[in-house]
């Protein structure tokens, strides 16, 4: 699992790349047992990434769907902010961006700024109840990926 970790970080990609990039990843061959290096591009890593990449998508376009009119008009003039590590994949605001029809930008510090907000809406609960309590919806179904 680090090895694929790694290598999603170093050459995947939610957007074809300017230029695309190989690596050589080193491992065991589960068949085998014996250790085995291959060569894999960022073509197929993006290939493999497809489905999770489509739920993140499929997520956005089914909040906006819901979005007030007068909310969809600010997203339209500021844009829509990507955060969480998701939005770290080479691509992954262009591809948001060409699917919604909105300009998309990553947040400053993606990773951590979804734990702050959280840690701050948790540390003031009565301020931020009736706007969690406006937002509650149902669960998005479950993907198999």
């Amino acid at each position: 699992e680090r090895m694929a970790e790694r290598t999603k970080i170093a050459i995947g990609s939610a957007y074809p790349l300017p230029e695309e990039q190989t690596i050589t990843i080193r491992g065991r061959n589960l068949i085998t047992g014996l250790p085995q290096a291959v060569e894999v591009s960022s073509v197929e890593i993006r290939e493999s990434l497809v489905g999770p990449v489509e739920i993140i998508i499929e997520a956005v376009k089914a909040t906006l769907d819901e979005t007030p009119p007068e909310l969809i008009a600010d997203l339209m003039d500021q844009g829509i902010v990507m955060a969480g590590g998701g939005s770290l994949l080479q691509g992954m605001p262009e591809r948001m961006a060409e699917e919604t029809h909105m300009h998309v930008y990553r947040a400053e510090d993606p990773v951590t700024c979804v734990v702050l907000g959280a840690g701050t809406i948790v540390s003031d609960l009565d301020r931020y109840a009736k706007v969690l309590a406006s937002t509650q919806r149902g669960v998005l179904p479950r993907y198999r990926m």
